[in-house]
């Protein structure tokens, strides 16, 4: 196999790290999590010249302070882990701003290797960069970088195997500050490598923590031996930076470095030309405008689901004929003629009847969906979405940030669960932890697409859509109102609008519906399965008579409706499915009427979450919390489903 190599991949967020990663690693990539942590961790492998590269995408940070999970992880996985080098991926027409993390990285001792970003858009900008120059500066070797084209990515790779391999010596940038600052740091530095001397972190680098009151590093040094003695004398020495600059040691450091950045700036940026006004800032104007801005918002997410409706249809009834015809028929014709035995042949069917539910119910849908979200999302879309949702989401007690989660909730709610740490107190992480959840995820969309959006019609569809805002919103002032405190503003980057790269969206959409084939399509022939061979051995029957009287008296569902909620738990798009296994037909009117499917519908997108849904809860919120977040969701999907019920039966449609 060769050597193996590990490469870290840090930057700030929308630099193109995820691009970077994606166009090296492509569908060779494990998403998860961080051991004991909520923060997504990605990692891919790739080969070049004989050596195995383990690529890890390190979550997007502006520093290594102790200001978030995402910084915690970075840097510990850096000091501790040591990978061989970390590519840092810089914007390029945002480089002050972007060179305060590399400024960090240096001063942790990071083998570094520098990806210059973006370098045609600083271009168009009149933004010129003198790369070598910036190399010297630095001590480290620096890429210039198109990552959405593939320009210069195999380059920067290269590079960073070079680096690793010792076949490029790297001397980077001793950073010094000024004189009052820099003779406080050598002084605790100094007493830091004397007490300290096998810390994983550099004694500079502690000496400088300790010196920002960072709260991490002052925990790690308190259970040392000799920690004490080093927190007195780091708290002494702060206090008199603090004398000496009237400011907080952390501010006066953090000047520090943004001085010596504005001295690398000047040295290798040259701006050329005044920015004129491009389609990107008309569009910005626009889709950010107070009235018009919202009016795309409506469009783009009334567009997602008229799109997402009609290739699944599409695709759907081009599919289903053929597996039925030569899948399904075929075995049933195989199995009499070899006289396969009833549970066997219950399996088999049932394997056979999963998948093509799969790929005629839930893959159609499910590919045009994760297309369309991520093709928004390199854009630049969102973050837009999230301004412009800023006032509304105060209502709900957080700010325009945490639109984000729950648009990306319609995508599945596992990772919008994940995404809610990037709120700034646990207050609001609460909040939308009850929110997210009652997103209806493109599982659920399939729910109500396969059901509403066919047989009753797009415009009842887009109606449920909007009955769930209006729940996500009322529950959201509900718990507002419950929870002591108040939400902070809003402070967030809007990257620039950008032309869409379908190698970048679609290898995006790609590694979520592969995570969809290797997980749930196995998990739906093996729920088909176990259905057939309940009903082959009569429990299903006995299942249904146990729950079909609370059902039917609550909803008025019929009894084929029963498997498919109780298997809807495991995952949602199992719903569906599970409906076509327990009707014996896909064609749902012959089972359902127009209000039972209305029912129904809004039972699977209320009731319960998932079961990789809860997983996430319970990771980010804990046990208790959690119960109450799923005990939540079941109150109001019984209520709703029971008001659903009795009104159509007033008002039928």
């Amino acid at each position: 196999m060769g050597k193996v190599l590990r490469i870290a991949l840090a930057g700030n967020a929308n630099v193109g790290k995820s691009t970077f990663f994606n166009q090296l690693t492509g569908l060779a990539q494990h998403v998860g999590n961080w051991p004991g942590k909520t923060v997504e961790k990605a990692e891919g492998t790739v080969r070049l010249d004989g050596y195995t590269v383990k690529l890890l995408d390190l979550p997007g940070t502006y520093s290594l302070s102790a200001y978030s999970e995402e910084e915690l992880v970075a840097r510990e996985y850096i000091a501790v882990e040591r990978p061989d080098v970390v590519i840092d991926i810089v914007d390029a027409t945002a480089f002050e701003r972007n060179l305060y993390l590399t400024i960090h990285l240096i001063e942790l001792g990071a083998p570094l290797v520098v990806a210059l970003n973006f370098m045609d858009e600083a271009a168009k900008k009149g933004i010129e960069i003198d790369v070598k120059k910036l190399s010297k500066l630095l001590g480290v070797p620096v890429v210039p970088m198109v990552a959405a084209s593939g320009k210069g990515v195999k380059e920067a790779l290269v590079e960073a195997v070079k680096v690793a391999t010792g076949e490029v010596k790297v001397k980077p940038l001793k950073i010094e500050y000024g004189k009052e600052v820099e003779d406080l740091v050598k002084r605790l530095e100094h007493e830091v490598s004397e007490k300290l001397p096998k810390s994983p972190y550099p004694a500079r680098w502690i000496a400088l923590k300790l010196l920002e009151k960072d709260e991490e590093v002052q925990r790690s040094v308190a259970k040392e031996s000799q920690g004490e003695a080093i927190l007195t004398l780091a708290s002494l020495l702060a206090e008199e930076l603090e004398r000496l600059h009237g400011e907080s040691s952390s501010v006066v450091i953090a000047a520090e470095r943004y001085s010596l950045i504005g001295r690398i700036t000047k040295e290798v940026q040259t701006i050329k030309a005044q920015p004129i006004i491009t389609f990107s800032d008309k569009l910005d104007v626009l889709t950010s405008h107070r009235v018009y801005g919202y009016l795309v918002l409506i469009g783009v997410l009334a567009g997602v689901l008229t799109l997402v409706l009609t290739v699944g249809n599409y695709l759907g009834s081009l599919l289903e004929p053929i597996l039925n015809l030569y899948l399904i028929t075929g075995l049933e014709a195989l199995m009499v003629e070899a006289a396969v035995l009833s549970p066997v042949k219950s399996i088999v069917l049932g394997l056979a009847n999963g998948f093509t539910a799969g790929l005629v119910l839930v893959i159609p849908y499910i590919v045009p969906f994760y297309i369309a979200l991520y093709l928004l999302e390199d854009a630049g879309y969102l973050p837009r979405a999230a301004f412009l949702m800023d006032s509304l989401m105060h209502k709900l007690g957080v700010h325009g940030k945490g639109f984000i989660p729950l648009i990306l909730g319609y995508g599945c709610n596992v990772p919008a669960c994940i995404s809610c740490k990037i709120m700034e107190t646990e207050r609001e992480r609460f909040i939308l932890g009850f929110l997210v959840p009652l997103i209806p995820c493109a599982a659920r969309t399939i729910v109500i697409l396969t059901l509403v959006g066919k047989y009753i019609g797009i415009h009842i569809a887009l109606l449920l859509y909007l009955f769930n805002l209006a729940l996500v919103f009322a529950v959201g002032r509900m718990v507002n109102r419950l929870l002591p405190g108040e939400p902070v503003g809003l402070i967030m980057e809007v990257p620039p609008y950008r032309a869409p790269k379908p190698k970048v969206f679609l290898a995006k959409a790609a590694v979520r519906i592969k995570e969809f084939i290797l997980i749930a399509l196995p998990l739906l022939m093996v729920g088909s399965a176990v259905v057939e061979l309940l009903a082959t051995s009569g429990w299903l029957t006995v299942a249904e008579q146990l729950l079909h009287p609370p059902i039917k008296a609550l909803f008025n569902l019929p009894k084929e409706t029963i498997i498919p909620l109780v298997f809807g738990v495991l995952r949602k798009e199992l719903a569906v499915a599970m409906l076509a296994e327990a009707a014996g037909t896909m064609n749902f009117i012959e089972v359902l009427t127009l209000k039972q499917m209305v029912v129904f519908t809004l039972l699977t997108m209320l009731y319960v979450p998932c079961v990789a849904t809860i997983a996430a809860l319970l990771h980010g919120y804990g046990a208790r919390r959690t119960a109450l977040i799923v005990a939540t969701n079941l109150a109001l999907g019984t209520t709703v489903g029971v008001a659903a019920n009795l009104l159509l039966t007033v008002k039928p449609l």
